[in-house]
């Protein structure tokens, strides 16, 4: 989890991702944000989110973020 979070605060400094659960409903991620979060997820963890994953409840939070990395891990 501090990994996403690091990740996060790199793309996007002085957010409070701990505690946000509105990152893409409240435009805190834009689309040119989440282009560039899940080349770095897909790099860091060795996955490959595609697009079918590119919906707002994957990215909302830092922990659904995580959920989403997990999951993607596992298959």
């Amino acid at each position: 989890m501090e990994k996403i979070y690091e990740i996060l605060s790199q793309l996007i400094p002085g957010e409070d991702f701990k505690n946000a659960t509105n990152l893409v409903d409240g435009k805190i991620l834009t689309s040119a944000n989440i282009i560039r979060l899940v080349a770095r997820l897909n790099d860091e963890f060795d996955i490959e989110i595609t697009p079918l994953h590119l919906i707002p409840e994957n990215f909302n939070s830092a922990a659904s973020i995580y959920s989403l990395v997990t999951k993607l891990e596992e298959e």
